[in-house]
């Protein structure tokens, strides 16, 4: 068994940093420039109660999706292995189904927010404010805006693909830095309008619920899960679970100071009012702000971060979705016998993310009604109800049944899903 720098595995280490760290980097992406719109909504008490629940909630659903990977009799096996070997191969090809969906509707709400966000910074810091109308969705400039922005992104990918990765690498923890100072910058413009507002407990329960997918959504590094714990099982063996358990704990209380130090700085600079537009407006908070103070670095830095978290973001998840497809589709043309030209098919993937990234950014649906309906749910499903299924089902699990944070890994899940309905009726 490999130990640590420190010759114990019980002690933190160099290597226990260095994946805290990456899991927190996988993290902190554009899906926090909305939460603080969503959260917010309702005044500053349903925030204090979402912030008390956020760190058990994103810590326990992914030690559980941790333990579920290490799990396995073969060590070194991904999730989809590990899911064919307790579940069988249909299984294992639902759940690469299930990863896919969890990560294209990402891309086709990060289609939307440059789209939004170039769009705001050309009609209000630039003053081509005559370009507004022209920018209403299904318009002829709008569909040349997203198919220039989506287009330059994903040819960026396609002719730098390892620039990409290493430049992402490097830019994540500055983008964080810079957040953290932005979120400091913002205190002398706070203001006691949040602590006004008083939801009754029925606004007050269904703002904590219809909050959960974004909640779920802007705390998610489950993508990163499979290799942390493929990485932790090389390093400790048997004693990975351990270690596993407090790298995965200090990072969630990291990015719960961070994210939501962020989410509060934002909010108390605005009024309930204020985020209510911001969604209307269907732009990230940072774009909000430079409309909202007249101030030249909040107005040109806030779009610039929002563009370089957008576009980051979106770098990591369009690779991951085209290997997921890519996966998919592989797999169906196998079992089908029938061969197939790799780069044929990488090229009809780039097309079709292309052309439907490009349609949806032209439409621009809700952002925030799409992270509730598509990616908070499907989400959820994965990092918070498959492991605790398995803990019921898989006997290298079983040791983990009748604790108290299952139930309540299960029940956030299952809220989380259910608030499906409750994004269609209210």
């Amino acid at each position: 068994m490999a130990q640590s720098n420190s010759g114990t595995p019980s002690r933190w280490n160099a290597f226990d940093t260095m994946w805290m760290l990456n899991l927190f980097g996988t993290a902190v992406g554009a899906g926090i420039l909305f939460l603080p719109i969503k959260a917010g909504m309702s005044g500053v008490w349903p925030l204090v109660l979402i912030t008390l629940i956020t760190g058990p909630m994103i810590y326990l659903a992914h030690l559980g999706l941790t333990r579920f990977v290490l799990s396995s009799a073969k060590p070194g096996s991904d999730i989809t292995e590990v899911v064919e070997e307790h579940f069988g191969v249909g299984a294992g090809k639902l759940i690469t189904v299930l990863y896919f969906f969890a990560i294209y509707p990402i891309l086709l709400i990060y289609g939307v927010g440059i789209t939004n966000t170039v769009g705001s910074f050309l009609v209000n810091q630039l003053g081509m404010a005559s370009l507004a109308p022209a920018l209403e969705p299904w318009t002829f400039s709008r569909l040349i805006l997203s198919g220039v922005l989506v287009g330059a992104m994903i040819l960026v990918i396609v002719v730098g693909e390892s620039f990409v990765l290493k430049f992402n690498e490097k830019l994540v923890y500055p983008l964080c830095a810079i957040l953290f100072c932005l979120s400091l910058y913002l205190i002398p413009k706070w203001n006691t309008s949040m602590f006004a507002e008083v939801p009754g407990p029925a606004d007050f329960a269904s703002t904590i619920w219809l909050t959960l997918p974004v909640l779920v959504f802007a705390f998610n590094h489950s993508p990163a899960i499979s290799s942390f714990a493929m990485a932790q099982q090389h390093q400790y063996g048997d004693n990975a679970g351990v270690k596993s358990q407090a790298t995965l704990r200090n990072t969630a209380g990291i990015l719960v100071l961070f994210v939501m130090f962020f989410v509060f700085s934002c909010v108390f600079s605005l009024t309930p009012q204020d985020l209510v537009a911001a969604k209307q407006q269907n732009i990230p908070v940072l774009s909000y702000l430079a409309n909202r103070f007249d101030n030249p670095v909040i107005s040109y830095f806030g779009p610039l971060i929002a563009f370089l978290a957008i576009a980051t973001s979106f770098f990591g998840h369009y690779l991951g979705a085209r290997e997921g497809l890519h996966g998919i589709l592989h797999k169906c043309l196998r079992d089908s016998g029938k061969s197939y030209n790799p780069a044929r098919l990488n090229r009809g993937l780039t097309i079709f993310f292309f052309v439907s990234i490009w349609i949806v950014a032209t439409i621009n649906p809700s952002i925030l009604g799409m992270i509730e309906t598509l990616g908070g749910p499907i989400i959820a499903m994965i990092l918070f109800i498959m492991p605790m299924y398995a803990i019921r089902r898989v006997p290298a699990m079983r040791k983990f049944q009748g604790r108290a944070s299952n139930v309540f890994v299960t029940v956030m899940g299952l809220i989380t899903i259910a608030s499906l309905i409750g994004t269609i009726l209210f």
